[in-house]
């Protein structure tokens, strides 16, 4: 599948995650539950595809969201979505990841990544919160979402991203 598709897919994912799950998630969980799908995406692009790619969707759509969504300070997510995913693909860029070490991968990596936006609104003073306040009411919540997500689209994202490295592999190799 070409790189086009791909972004085509994560546009919508993106479309999806601010415009139709506000609606989705219950009312008393809005504030509390986040959506990172495009994160997810991101990581599912370091474990299937190479680093690179997964640092350029998500350098790219990181500050897609720094500018749409979150206006106080530009860059946070382009910084922590792109570097996480680079670090997941070099991590992970020799072993074949099946659907648990994807999940867990996914679910360290999204702890990790809400755990670096909230440190950096702290050093920011953006949040006066505390890190066991966070985690409790913002952090799990949000986690298991995008736990749910991953194991959904698992299938479907998996394919997209092997389909395109096998294909870039053939085309090297003429």
């Amino acid at each position: 599948m070409s790189m086009n598709r791909i972004l085509a897919l994560m546009l919508l994912v993106f479309v999806i995650e601010g415009a139709l799950m506000p609606w989705i998630i219950p009312e008393g969980f809005g504030a509390r539950i986040i959506p990172h799908f495009i994160f997810v995406i991101v990581l599912f692009s370091a474990l299937y595809g190479n680093r690179h790619q997964a640092l350029l969707l998500g350098s790219a759509f990181g500050l897609l969201q720094d500018v749409v969504y979150f206006g106080q300070l530009l860059g946070v997510n382009f910084f922590a979505m792109g570097l996480l995913g680079y670090f997941t693909g070099v991590l992970l860029e020799r072993k074949r990841a099946t659907v648990m070490m994807a999940i867990t991968v996914i679910g360290f990596a999204c702890i990790i990544y809400d755990s670096s936006l909230f440190f950096i609104y702290k050093v920011f003073r953006i949040t006066s919160a505390s890190y066991a306040w966070a985690l409790l009411n913002h952090i799990l919540p949000s986690l298991f979402l995008q736990i749910a997500f991953a194991l959904a689209v698992y299938v479907l994202v998996r394919r997209i991203f092997e389909s395109r490295k096998e294909s870039g592999a053939d085309s090297e190799e003429e």
